[in-house]
């Protein structure tokens, strides 16, 4: 099992050539309800001879079963053997032959679970989550706002009795519908590729587009009987969120209740039956399988009032027919967490919450300042080292905002708007964003662009229009930490959803001439033209309308400034560099008109969980070390 560390999820990728997969797994045949990816989309093993799907990757283990259980044998007589379910030994699957609407064989019922992963593979399916996942937001936040749209204009009464519909279902249908949803063979057990302990999801939905859990209110996923190889059903996820009084949730191990017998107001109100996912439950108790947990936590900031973090794989040790608190029989599982695993996410949001409201008294030693802005930001910036002696990050002056030269504001005050109340699609500054605004309602990133507009000191609109978002500075509270892997890095204390402002990159703008005389003298600089352009990512629904193109206005001419952080700078310059990032750069201007200096502004690419360490794609890395040559 891979450690992955809540500040570590950076480089995954080594700096050497892809390597090809040791693993030499069998076709799958050809399902109509799993369609063949597209064959734009980059495959680590290709493979001419058949056109196989995402599963090619996994390990097929399929002579394991056809072994394990010959003559009688036990399903517990080997515990090498990695068996998983019955099947008999002359029950083969052959290769297919390439698919077709007319020429496809019956799917394998055999089960199957991934292998442990090298770092090229890791990477691939992580990237391939975290697309998907991008996707899902961009369509979910697209479909919010069609609907806002057609409130404003009186429509809503159109969406079925005057109720608004769920962006957050929608966007998954719609993908479904496309072909866009991951994992969706009930027959994976243990992990799901891609997916990291500790990865938090906001709706419930999101479970089911990358296969964690494939039920969107059951909370127990199971493969059916007609499905499975034996004829029985197998457990494979269930999600934990108090909705049984007879729960017992003590971390690492769980005292489960089994579904069934509740009324409409989630009271027990009749006896449990030994069927559906109970039965799945007590089978993989039988043959020793895992089972991944998803907790369900209570969130302030969610629309459902709930976030829910994959806390690993637990294994059945128990089950039992007992009588609950309200007096109807019930069955219960008792699951133990599997060893040799990261650190629970449900765990490091509780340790972040305390964190959030006594940081003394939850780590007494390390913290060298509680807050190194010198309340120069809204919510103090902390700095801890309990590694060695290095206090650097103090010895720099901080600053909120970018400084530019004066010349920069020599063309007078940015044109503002003359709404007096909300900025709507007449707004100026609409109109100069393209006809539209950047931020949704909430102040979520829709999409992005080559450069945004956002409502400025000329304009009349109140503080709390929907197009001031990165203006406003830092929200969360964030943590300057010392890594062994990483040198500085930063994470948050708070939970950053995706789409979310962080902080702006701030730091001295030099011209280029400037920036010349500054290199001879060996002072670190950062090119603003050199970042990644990831924000043609964020907002993609290429995958979704045929005829999507990139937004390319308002347009800006190619940046020739650099950004000198040697001596000022702010909590942005100690963030780590990676090919994957979790952060993106938007340009921003909102103070002046002058297009070849706007604000670096950072905007999150994912929902990033407490503790868990922030990166950029700063697109170009020192030759020797494959580390950028900043915050030296």
């Amino acid at each position: 099992m891979v450690s992955v560390n809540p500040s570590q999820d950076l480089n995954l990728l080594p700096t050497t050539s892809l390597l090809t997969p040791k693993l030499e797994p069998k076709p799958e045949p050809y399902d109509p309800y799993f369609p063949i990816p597209n064959p734009k989309t980059p495959q680590i093993q290709p493979d001419t001879t058949a056109t196989t799907n995402v599963y090619s990757e996994y390990d097929r283990i399929s002579e394991a079963f056809r072994t394990a259980f010959a003559a009688k044998q036990s399903p517990h007589s080997d515990p090498d053997s990695r068996a998983l379910v019955a099947v008999p030994p002359d029950q083969s699957v052959a290769v297919p032959a390439p698919p077709s609407e007319s020429n496809h064989k019956k799917r394998s019922s055999e089960l199957v679970r991934v292998t442990d992963f090298g770092a090229t593979e890791r990477r691939y399916f992580r990237d391939l989550i975290r697309k998907t996942r991008m996707i899902y937001e961009a369509l979910r936040v697209y479909a919010d706002e069609e609907d806002e749209k057609r409130r404003r204009l009186g429509l809503g009464k159109l969406c079925g009795r005057g109720a608004r519909a769920r962006s957050d279902l929608k966007s998954a249908s719609v993908m479904k519908e496309r072909g866009l949803w991951q994992n969706r063979d009930k027959r994976i057990v243990g992990s799901i590729p891609g997916v990291q302990i500790g990865d938090l999801f906001v709706y419930r939905m999101e479970l089911c587009v990358v296969g964690l859990h494939g039920t969107p209110q059951s909370g127990i996923d199971f493969l059916p009987a007609n499905c499975s190889s034996n004829k029985e059903p197998i457990a494979t996820s269930i999600v934990v969120s108090g909705g049984y009084e007879d729960d017992e949730d003590g971390g690492d191990v769980i005292i489960y209740t089994g579904q069934g017998g509740q009324d409409k107001n989630a009271r027990q109100c009749g006896h449990q039956k030994l069927e559906g996912g109970n039965l799945a439950l007590e089978r993989s108790m039988y043959y020793g399988l895992e089972v991944r947990v998803i907790r369900g936590r209570r969130h302030e900031g969610s629309p459902s009032g709930k976030v829910y973090v994959y806390d690993g794989l637990y294994k059945i040790i128990e089950s039992w027919f007992d009588v609950g608190k309200s007096g109807f029989g019930v069955y219960k599982y008792k699951l133990v967490r599997m060893d040799n695993q990261p650190e629970m996410g449900s765990a490091i949001l509780r340790f972040a919450e305390n964190l959030r409201n006594d940081p003394l008294s939850v780590r007494p030693v390390g913290y060298i300042s509680l807050d190194i802005s010198m309340k120069k930001e809204s919510v103090p910036v902390l700095l801890y080292n309990d590694i060695d002696s290095e206090h650097e990050p103090v010895y720099y002056e901080y600053i909120a905002t970018t400084v530019f030269p004066p010349f920069v504001y020599h063309g007078g005050a940015c044109s503002g708007c003359d709404c007096v109340s909300i900025c709507g699609d007449d707004c100026l500054c609409a109109w100069k964003n393209g006809g539209g605004f950047a931020y949704d309602r909430n102040g979520i990133l829709m999409r992005g662009k080559p450069l945004i507009y956002e409502c400025g000191i000329s304009c009349r609109c109140p503080p709390e229009c929907r197009n001031r978002v990165s203006q406003k500075g830092v929200k969360n509270r964030f943590e300057v930490f010392r890594s062994r892997e990483t040198g500085w890095g930063v994470r948050s204390l708070d939970l950053i959803t995706a789409g979310t402002f962080i902080c702006e990159f701030a730091g001295v703008v030099l011209t280029r001439e400037q920036a010349e005389l500054f290199t001879m003298n060996g002072d670190s600089l950062v090119y603003p033209n050199r970042f990644a352009s990831r924000w043609t990512e964020w907002g993609n629904l290429s995958d979704i309308f045929s005829d999507y193109v990139h937004p390319s206005f308002p347009s800006i001419p190619p940046l020739e400034f650099a950004m000198d952080v040697s001596r000022m700078r702010n909590v942005a310059c100690y963030i780590s560099h990676s090919s994957s990032p979790n952060v993106l750069v938007q340009f921003v201007l909102y103070d002046h008109n002058n297009m070849m200096f706007p604000h670096l502004m950072l905007f999150a690419m994912e929902n990033i969980p407490p503790l868990r360490e922030l990166s950029i794609d700063y697109g170009v890395a020192d030759e020797w070390n494959g580390k950028l040559r900043i915050c030296n």
